[in-house]
């Protein structure tokens, strides 16, 4: 199971027992987006290689937004 959190300055993952963070700057170099809207299934993409994308995406200026 892979968890997310996200805050205004990037996402903290947890990955098959393995914690890291993808600061805002990295995410944003990958998507090719602004941070506040890439979603949350781009991001799981970015960290597992067939992630299980259920429901639809969120943006993340709407998950932060919320919090």
């Amino acid at each position: 199971m892979t968890t997310l959190s996200f805050d205004e300055h990037g996402v903290d993952v947890v990955y098959e027992g393995t914690e890291f963070r993808l600061e805002k700057e990295l995410i944003e170099e990958a998507t090719q987006k602004g941070y506040y809207d890439v979603t949350d299934h781009e991001v799981l993409q970015m960290v597992a290689s067939n992630p299980n994308l259920q429901g639809e995406p969120r943006r993340i200026g709407d998950i932060v937004a919320r919090e």
